[in-house]
């Protein structure tokens, strides 16, 4: 076989490289065709490119034939149109758009096929709509559970963070919309998020922060990037000479435009010299933004050459040539049955089975012939809330509406809502309202209801408004008094199921230990409703896989356990450095609630056979590991190979494993499936700061390999030169 694939990559070989030409003179033809524009355009209209003309769109050169790009939120979809100059919507009937799953919930599927159709999906949308470019992805690492944008973000891992990335900015940008990558960097906290400097070593930036990008920009090739809020060591993210111009433009090669997130614009020389490409949503009018008059002004006076207005004009007009005035552009669809169905399966996909002990689930239908369905997050829709972008979803599936459409014939489905959900933050004021009060006269029925049905499904967590950009929340807590919800329908109906709706970790340690059944859903799209119902009855068998840690206790996650969050003075030390998530609960030898890449399944998988194809491997050479995966169990279903690699008797700082291949596979009941995994030995080294370079330190590693970070099946020695 390996004859055979060498004998087609030689065959290949002439082709290969003459597409590669061809791309490369096709691009030298673009930068030709730019910079013959550029030299028709007055200083004026080039100053008019590099600002917003109005709160979603900046300006082109009309004379020319360039149009202007036009911009829209992106993490849960297409948003709702709103003014030019002002952000009340419009209230058309004609800007509705699909509800997606949130960031962690695509995380949740450990499935970079389901962020690429994510992506395609979201960009065809993008695309009906006239929007140029994307504000998304949005996969800043899960420093802390508290960060009112876990929920929008990825994970607290850079690997997983970064093969996600990929996908979806390359699904987005295959409709010819350009992914818009956020928030760059170290955005982990939306406490002072304006002001707040994250004071972060090299090491930690470039092993733990920074892969993701760099593989959305060298892998992905993502056209636009837009810079944080916070400040680096001292420099706001918008004007970080090393962040924009040294890793950015000069390491990785970035060609597309450097954007500023929507007000987070300090400066006009030192923005312009650093980096900074595209200022928008600054306050005040249009001809006052730093990028307008005083931009003008400054190359006047000699202070910003005109040759560096070129080259953010080129960078602009690059990504307008791969997008609006791209050849043969796609035409775009909205509300899709095929929209539907990729965010169904996205959401079937991220479904976590935290515990399934007395084996409750999947739900016999046949003996159950009452459910209590209770919370009021079964009624509740999470496509808007909040501060921030949402959607205005042409339909949502609420868990209620889902069950009922999957088990309504035949079984009698009551609804009880045990507790209300009215919470809302003070953003002027920057305060949140007394958010963990129990209702007396709401939690008696929804336990009498129980008490009288043959199974309670108990639907809890957080929604849009407690979990939302511009706010941390204060503590792990469940919200509204659930907890004293959770035991009275619990002692009311032992049979009870609990499903948890949120997009970041909770405190669970009592429901842990008392309920037998609790299943993790998410802010999962428009077909919501109806993937919890399919995990609930069997349809579907749960395969999600945490994408962050669940502490035990709050002090126990790094930046708390150090006491560097929110931060002091406007501070926030790194102490933890590159032990972030589970490679500081590992390598400190703490116990979480749920660890890093776990989640059950209703069957049970063996993992044997595990071997490398070599013993020993030169720091150049790829590695392969292989092994076996066996379903003993009663259910077809699909299981996340996750391995990891442990640097044995280290002489520099090392985590105790750290993920560098997974793949998901599926495997019918009493069936196996061979699984290869495949990693660069250079992919072992860290940043070593004394020489500035990447290093990979000779000697033996384990590589691991299980069903999550705590949970390993097998393992096998190697050695690296």
């Amino acid at each position: 076989m390996r004859c055979i694939h060498t004998y087609i990559k030689r065959a290949l070989a002439p082709c290969i490289v003459f597409i590669s030409l061809q791309s490369a003179y096709a691009q030298t033809a673009l930068d030709k065709k730019i910079d013959g524009i550029i030299k028709k355009m007055t200083l004026k209209e080039k100053i008019a490119m590099l600002h917003g003309n109005s709160l979603f769109s900046s300006e082109g050169v009309k004379r020319l034939g360039i149009p202007e790009l036009t911009y829209d939120d992106g993490p849960l979809g297409v948003r709702e149109d709103v003014g030019r100059f002002t952000w009340g919507p419009l209230r058309l009937k004609t800007d509705s758009a699909t509800f997606f799953p949130n960031g962690s919930a695509v995380a949740a599927t450990w499935n970079p096929v389901m962020a690429y159709r994510f992506g395609v999906a979201m960009g065809q949308e993008a695309l009906a709509r006239k929007k140029n470019i994307m504000l998304a992805p949005a996969f800043n690492i899960c420093r802390t559970p508290l960060c009112g944008r876990t929920y929008e973000y990825y994970s607290e891992d850079p690997f997983l963070n970064a093969q996600l990335a990929i996908s979806s900015v390359k699904g987005i940008q295959s409709q010819n919309v350009a992914a818009c990558v956020k928030h760059f960097a170290v955005n982990n906290q939306e406490t002072w998020r304006d002001s707040i400097n994250a004071v972060v070593s090299e090491r930690a930036l470039r092993e733990i922060y920074l892969p993701a990008f760099k593989a959305s920009i060298e892998q992905g090739h993502a056209y636009t990037i837009m810079s944080a809020y916070n400040l680096i060591n001292g420099a706001h993210c918008s004007e970080n000479e090393f962040l924009l111009n040294k890793i950015l433009k000069g390491e990785w090669g970035f060609k597309g435009l450097v954007m500023s997130d929507w007000g987070g614009t300090h400066s006009t020389v030192a923005a312009a010299q650093n980096g900074l490409d595209l200022e928008m949503g600054s306050s005040g009018p249009f001809e006052k933004w730093y990028f307008a008059d005083p931009l003008y002004d400054a190359v006047k006076a000699g202070k910003v050459s005109e040759k560096l207005i070129d080259e953010k004009v080129h960078r602009i007009l690059w990504v307008i040539y791969h997008t609006s005035l791209v050849a043969h552009r796609l035409p775009g669809s909205i509300n899709t049955p095929a929209h539907s169905k990729a965010v169904y399966d996205i959401a079937s996909e991220s479904i976590v089975l935290l515990k399934n002990q007395k084996h409750l689930l999947p739900l016999n239908t046949s003996t159950v012939k009452s459910i209590a369905v209770i919370g009021d997050n079964a009624i509740h829709t999470f496509a808007t809330g909040g501060f921030g972008a949402g959607v205005k979803a042409k339909y949502e599936v609420t868990a209620l509406q889902g069950l009922k459409n999957r088990l309504g014939k035949n079984i009698d489905i009551r609804f009880a809502q045990g507790y209300k959900a009215d919470y809302k933050f003070n953003y002027s004021a920057a305060r949140k309202q007394e958010a963990n009060k129990p209702n007396p006269e709401l939690i008696a029925p929804a336990a009498e209801l129980a008490k009288t049905s043959d199974a309670a499904i108990l639907i809890i967590g957080s929604n849009r408004e407690y979990e939302s950009e511009a706010h941390d929340r204060a503590d792990l807590s469940l919200p509204f008094g659930e907890q004293e919800l959770v035991n009275a329908v619990t002692a009311a109906n032992p049979n009870t199921i609990i499903v948890v709706i949120a997009g970041a970790p909770y405190d669970l340690n009592e429901i842990k230990k008392n309920n037998h059944t609790i299943i993790w859903s998410w802010f999962n799209g428009s077909e919501g409703g109806n993937a919890l119902a399919d995990v609930i009855t069997g349809k579907v068998n749960p395969s999600g896989k945490l994408p962050f840690t669940f502490p035990a206790k709050l002090d126990d996650s790094p930046a708390h356990a150090l006491n560097t969050f929110p931060g002091k003075n406007l501070t926030a030390d790194y102490k933890e450095g590159i032990l972030v998530g589970y490679r500081w609960f590992d390598t400190k030898k703490i116990e979480p609630l749920y660890c890093f890449g776990y989640g059950l399944s209703y069957t049970s998988f063996k993992y044997s056979a595990i071997k490398t194809d070599k013993k020993s491997y030169k720091n150049n050479e790829n590695i392969t590991t292989s092994l076996r995966v066996s379903n003993n169990g009663k259910y077809s279903g699909k299981e996340t190979v996750q391995l990891y690699v442990s640097k044995l008797n280290p002489k520099a700082e090392k985590a105790e494993k750290e993920l560098k291949a997974f793949k998901k596979v599926a495997v019918n009941r009493g069936s196996s499936a061979q699984v290869a995994l495949n990693f660069k030995a250079a992919d072992l080294a860290y940043f070593d700061e004394s020489v500035k370079k990447w290093v990979v330190e000779p000697g033996q590693y384990k590589i691991s390999v299980g069903a999550s970070s705590r949970d390993i099946r097998a393992s096998a020695i190697i050695t690296v030169d």
